[in-house]
């Protein structure tokens, strides 16, 4: 029987969900994702959970934020002057805006509060600080 190992090349349904349960990704109803392994292309604790899976195999991949999207780091929220929005429509609370860095990288930050006179912005992954669960069904050793 085959079992998965680093570089290989894999299909998996899943289901991603939050401490408290909610679901934040899933395949169900779609098409399984591939995904190859060792190629720092998937979040780091998913890929390591699917080592030694075989085939049809159900495994639950619990991981702390470090495995997954990352800590949330404080430094990534800050207050944006709204002046510098002006001719824009207002930004809504859980709006996504695209912002570049000073060497022209763009980055997408998070409206997650406002004042009379500014935005704040959170630059961080939405899920950030999170432990992640997965539920995962390996469909497949390519």
């Amino acid at each position: 029987m085959s079992i998965v190992k680093q570089g290989d090349t894999v299909r998996i349904h899943y289901v991603g969900k939050l401490e408290d349960g909610t679901v934040f990704d899933t395949s169900e109803g779609g098409a399984s994702l591939e995904l190859k392994l060792g190629h720092g292309e998937f979040i780091a604790g998913l890929e390591e959970g699917l080592i030694g899976m075989s085939i049809g195999e159900r495994k639950t991949i619990v991981m702390c934020p470090e495995k997954a999207y990352g800590v949330h780091f404080p430094e990534r929220v800050f207050e944006y002057d709204k002046a510098r929005l002006e001719g824009m429509n207002p930004p809504q609370i859980g709006e996504k805006m695209q912002l570049y860095r000073a060497d022209g990288q763009p980055i997408v930050a998070t409206v997650t509060g406002m004042s009379e006179k500014s935005v704040t912005l959170d630059c961080n992954h939405a899920l950030a600080g999170k432990v992640l669960t997965f539920e995962v069904v390996l469909e497949e050793i390519l």
